[in-house]
């Protein structure tokens, strides 16, 4: 029971750090206020206008029982006192009591004024109006066969005023909640630029100049990220160096051994050799290409519908098909972005006849369909060949001459931008490569 409530509540509850801490600020605070309002009410404002009323109506039944005597005399000595000392206003009508209601039913001051003449006068001798007049209430009573109307100030009955009593209530509590508001919002705001810079980084771009702010813990976090993330882009730029090296050392050597090679007079084995020599050249210049991938590059504005029609142009094949309905603009890194679609595009080329692309738009998400009508490939080789240096010659590789390293790097790009990559049957029965970036 206690978990079906708390996952209730998480629906309903705000996830953000900022609201979450707004309502533990402000929920006490305005419990507080309805108690106070709440016993306010119950043991001052309504036992004061209770009394009050009481003793309005023990006045009024004192008038009525002397306007119902014999002594004009007295009778006009009382009325003439009670104008004069209470602002009473007392008439003698000929005339028979109103019908209409003007009994507020949530009004505690109405409510009350009726208990007390009911009490006193029944429930048939009696008639009263609290809303025809802004600070005056009118009264009529029977008395024998003439009706006592009698009009005194509102202040008689209403000890204070709930205008007041709601502004002095609410006041301090929006005043407070104002306060802790601006607060909240200096503490939250450096945990925002922390898991933004987070992103970030996590997307593959450099982050730098980040400046600790907030409460201590806070600031403790920000500058200990800020050190992990300059030892990671330190041990990233050691590799990518370390392997651009070695890949660049070795092209010497190579070639001074397709020189000696075309020397050889054994021609059969010289051109065995050299296959040899290309392949290994063409493994170098892949190694170069994963790490160029890995070089930190700034993330712009990139129209993707430019890019792929800019890759078009250069693959300049009749088998090459474009189908983006939607302009998308995507922040990214534009040649990381350029370099993944080439080599799943390259591998369409390579081993199907055609090569179909079109993309679709979600309210955050930008999702990337490249088809083919080829072999295609094993469900169960889906993972396997996004693994390096994996090699699937049986059915389709990643190209003829590769050493498995394309959708390796096709995925750690994708991946840097947030996004992921899944594989699929296309409804060419070849090969479907979605990607899918955020926007």
């Amino acid at each position: 029971m206690f978990f079906g409530l708390n996952n209730s509540l998480k629906k309903i509850l705000p996830t953000g750090l900022f609201y979450r801490s707004l309502i533990i600020v402000a929920a006490p605070t305005i419990i507080l206020q309805i108690i106070i309002t709440i016993a306010f009410f119950d043991s001052i404002w309504i036992k004061a206008n209770k009394g009050l009323t009481r003793s309005l109506v023990g006045e009024l039944k004192t008038l009525s029982d002397i306007y119902t005597g014999k002594d004009s005399t007295q009778v006009k000595y009382l009325t003439e006192q009670y104008k004069f000392n209470f602002d009473y206003v007392i008439n003698i009508k000929d005339e028979k009591l109103p019908t209409t209601v003007k009994e507020r039913k949530y009004s505690p001051m109405d409510r009350s004024l009726r208990r007390e003449l009911k009490s006193v006068f029944g429930s048939t001798n009696y008639w009263f109006d609290t809303i025809k007049y802004e600070e005056v209430v009118e009264i009529k009573i029977k008395s024998n066969d003439k009706i006592i109307q009698i009009l005194f100030p509102r202040e008689r009955i209403a000890p204070s005023s709930v205008r007041h009593f709601i502004f002095w209530i609410t006041f301090p509590s929006l005043l407070l909640i104002s306060i802790a508001i601006i607060f909240l919002k200096n503490q939250t705001r450096p945990i925002i630029n922390l898991a933004k810079a987070a992103e970030k980084f996590g997307k593959g771009d450099f982050v730098s100049g980040i400046r600790p702010s907030g409460a201590s813990e806070i600031r403790k976090a920000a500058y200990e990220f800020d050190r992990m993330a300059k030892r990671i882009d330190r041990h990233l730029k050691q590799r990518t160096e370390m392997l651009s090296g070695i890949s660049h050392d070795l092209r010497t050597p190579l070639t001074r051994l397709k020189l000696q090679l075309a020397m050889l007079n054994q021609k059969d084995l010289s051109i065995k050799m050299s296959k040899d020599i290309d392949e290994m050249e063409n493994m170098l210049n892949t190694y170069l290409q994963f790490a160029k991938s890995q070089i930190q590059e700034e993330s712009v504005a990139t129209n993707v519908n430019k890019l792929f029609n800019e890759i078009a142009s250069e693959k300049n094949s009749k088998n090459f098909y474009l189908d983006l309905p939607v302009q998308i603009v995507l922040i990214g890194r534009k040649n990381a972005l350029k370099r993944c679609f080439n080599n799943i595009i390259e591998n369409g080329l390579n081993y199907a006849k055609n090569v179909y692309i079109n993309m679709s738009k979600s309210k955050n998400k930008l999702n990337i369909f490249i088809s083919d009508d080829g072999p295609g490939i094993p469900m169960n080789q889906y993972k396997n060949v996004f693994r390096p240096f994996y090699r699937l010659d049986k059915s389709r590789n990643l190209n003829q001459t590769g050493v498995g390293l394309g959708m390796s790097i096709a995925e750690d790009i994708v991946s840097s931008h947030g996004g992921s990559i899944e594989l699929g049957k296309s409804k060419y029965k070849g090969l479907q490569v979605k990607i899918s970036l955020p926007l």
